[in-house]
């Protein structure tokens, strides 16, 4: 029961609904206050463990604007039960003569999709891989280059373009064996094709060492304390001229905090965590060290804490 304003009564009262008619009812002068509503509940629950045979869902997924057709073709499906005779029957015959004409732009957009999940990325960057590639396959100028690449670029440079950048190593990690030499090919290639097709430089989104630091911590297992440190350090850097790249000075400002922690991380690990060699973090930490002390939060490390720390 729940309450709504009777215009017989004057008043707000109880009102009863009766599913079966689907009329909403004043409990107490029995006026009919909304008849035939629409039961915009779902019909059914259907569990994971469940069979897959007696599906009870009458639609299919959403439309996707990317499609020819929306993504809402017909599919003729084979019976329950049938084998390869199927094929040799009229309604094969009839499906495979009704192939669907964005059969590879599905397929594409499964391997990203999947790609995506494995990084855990959003439904957005997602969208945005998938709207890339398909500006560049309407060019025609695609064939012959290596797919896998391909989409592992369209997924990187929409990380970058939805500021949520991934290295290129993560990216290859999923990319089904492309290397980064590949995947940087494809990523120059995608951003030339799109520059000719807009006229313009495409904005790909500036790159912070913070972007990647709490992901890098995650690895590492670090504590809540470290991974604040951490982040306030690597902003702090951005106002020294420290000429390196973002995941190799996120990589170094780890290697400090962990340092100055109980916790102490061997450079190895912080390597593996960040994709980055561990001669690079030696090198980046040698030109972070003369800012170490202007670098460093005052609460979390004080200033003999700092003097503890070895040369480069």
């Amino acid at each position: 029961m729940s309450d709504a304003f009777c215009s017989d009564c004057k008043k707000q009262t109880e009102v009863v609904f009766d599913h079966s008619a689907g009329d909403t009812v004043c409990s107490e002068c029995g006026l009919v206050l909304e008849s035939h509503s629409i039961d915009e509940t779902s019909e059914w629950r259907t569990f994971a463990n469940e069979s897959g045979d007696n599906d009870p869902n009458r639609v299919g997924g959403p439309s996707n604007p990317l499609l020819t057709d929306g993504g809402l073709s017909t599919v003729i499906a084979k019976p329950n039960g049938s084998g390869g005779e199927f094929l040799s029957s009229s309604l094969g015959r009839w499906q495979n003569r009704g192939s669907n004409p964005d059969r590879a732009l599905i397929l594409a957009f499964k391997t990203i999709a999947t790609m995506s999940d494995r990084l855990g990325l959003v439904a957005t960057i997602k969208d945005r891989a998938n709207e890339i590639y398909k500006r560049v396959e309407d060019q025609k100028s695609s064939r012959g280059r290596n797919q896998d690449a391909l989409l592992a670029a369209c997924l990187y440079i929409a990380c970058r373009q939805e500021d949520k950048p991934r290295t290129v190593k993560e990216i290859c990690s999923v990319a089904n064996g492309a290397t980064k030499k590949e995947v940087g090919r494809a990523k120059e290639y995608i951003v030339k094709q799109l520059g000719l097709e807009n006229g313009q430089s495409v904005e790909m989104g500036t790159i912070h060492a913070g972007d990647f630091m709490r992901r890098f911590c995650s690895n590492l297992g670090m504590n809540n304390q470290a991974v604040k440190a951490a982040q306030e350090a690597v902003q702090k850097s951005e106002e020294f001229d420290i000429r390196r790249s973002p995941i190799s000075i996120a990589a170094a400002v780890i290697y400090i905090i962990t340092q100055l922690s109980d916790d102490k991380k061997p450079l190895k690990d912080i390597s593996i965590a960040t994709g980055v060699a561990e001669g690079t973090i030696r090198n980046s930490y040698k030109d972070l060290y003369p800012h170490v002390s202007k670098i460093i939060p005052n609460w979390y490390a004080k200033e003999e804490d700092l003097r503890s720390l070895c040369s480069p």
